[in-house]
């Protein structure tokens, strides 16, 4: 193999959470060019054991030493750790591709949803960063309504699985739903209350305008994505009992009229975007059909009578799939493919990293 079409080393940061199992596996599913894969973890994780295609690989402590060589780093383990960690791996010549809400909004951090904005890419200092679950399966469909009609207003209202929360989430809703047929009470200590037959409509913290982080994330993710700075978009974040995929109630004001037959073509031209919508045979999207998929699925495509050049839909993705894992990977794939995987300040006849074989 050529060195411009080397095997590359990779790194998962939070090797032993939800989502960086769920980042192993799209790695593996993809045949991404991994030559060397180090699974790396917090301390008291390190000398855990997890499979990875077949092997079983010992976890390291994520330390900045452990980035010497590395050329892309897949964080999922936190903000606290990316703030830390990702500039020490960039600095050490890995480009970072971060799941966490840390750099998300910083000016110089690119972030990226691959159907939509892979160019954006080209210009990364060394970090990447991952958007958002719930902004990730909106903004290939935005896209598409702003290419072919125009965007003037989003609504959206988010349905979110408890997997959005990681392990304990699912844990505790399991152990809920096993209470409630035992007669037994629910207990709550990872949500504010019970979230076994129950809709919490409160997602992280609240902010001084009322919303939450979660449901702000929304608002200026999309923004920065579609790189329409003063697009109105409001947020309604509600956390229900499904364990994997979110959904989404979406309601859009378009700069010019558009059918829900043009809507639903232009949707469907969109890479990893999948149309449901008979509603003659009760076929749309729902959550137990979109867990461990990678596509984006849309379907209740119909007018909006209530304000003019109306559309609403409804959109499903598995949360820890497109909503994270895989959405990194082909940032990566995207990023090897055009050469882009050292940073533009650090690339050149050195770097060696141009296209996978």
């Amino acid at each position: 193999m050529s060195e411009d079409h080397r095997k590359l080393t990779v790194a998962v940061v939070g090797a032993t959470g939800v989502v960086g199992r769920t980042m192993i596996q799209v790695l593996a599913e993809r045949h991404f060019p991994v030559g060397e894969l180090r699974l790396l973890a917090s301390g008291r994780s390190a000398g855990s054991t997890v499979s990875a295609d077949g092997r079983t690989l010992t976890v390291g402590e994520a330390l900045p030493d452990a980035f010497e060589g590395v050329d892309i780093a897949l964080f999922s383990a936190g903000g606290d750790v990316s703030r830390q960690l990702a500039p020490e791996a960039a600095a050490r010549g890995a480009t970072v591709i971060d799941n966490s809400n840390t750099w998300r909004m910083e000016p110089s951090v690119p972030l990226i949803v691959s159907q939509v904005n892979p160019e954006d890419g080209e210009w990364h200092e060394g970090i990447i960063a991952n958007p958002n679950c719930s902004t990730m399966q909106l903004l290939p469909v935005l896209m598409a309504l702003r290419d072919s009609a125009g965007l003037e207003r989003v609504v959206v209202d988010t349905y979110q699985s408890v997997s959005g929360t990681g392990a304990e989430g699912l844990a505790e809703l399991d152990a809920q739903i096993r209470a409630h047929v035992a007669g037994e009470p629910k207990v709550a200590s990872v949500y504010p209350h019970p979230i076994a037959f129950n809709v919490l409509p409160e997602i992280d913290v609240f902010l001084e305008n009322g919303y939450t982080r979660e449901e702000w994330k929304v608002v200026t993710e999309s923004r920065k994505i579609l790189h329409m700075p003063e697009l109105r978009v409001s947020c309604t974040a509600v956390r229900v009992p499904v364990f994997v995929s979110h959904s989404e109630a979406v309601h859009v004001e378009t700069t010019r009229p558009i059918t829900p037959d043009e809507a639903r073509k232009a949707f469907a031209a969109v890479p990893g975007v999948v149309v449901m919508d008979d509603i003659s045979a009760h076929v749309y999207p729902i959550a137990t059909q979109a867990a461990g998929k990678d596509e984006v699925f849309v379907g209740r495509i119909r007018k909006d009578p209530s304000v003019e050049r109306g559309l609403a839909f409804w959109v499903v993705s598995d949360n820890l799939r497109k909503g994270a894992a895989t959405n990194a990977v082909e940032i990566a794939e995207a990023l090897v493919e055009r050469g882009w995987v050292k940073a533009r300040s650090r690339r050149g006849a050195a770097s060696g990293v141009v296209a996978a074989s």
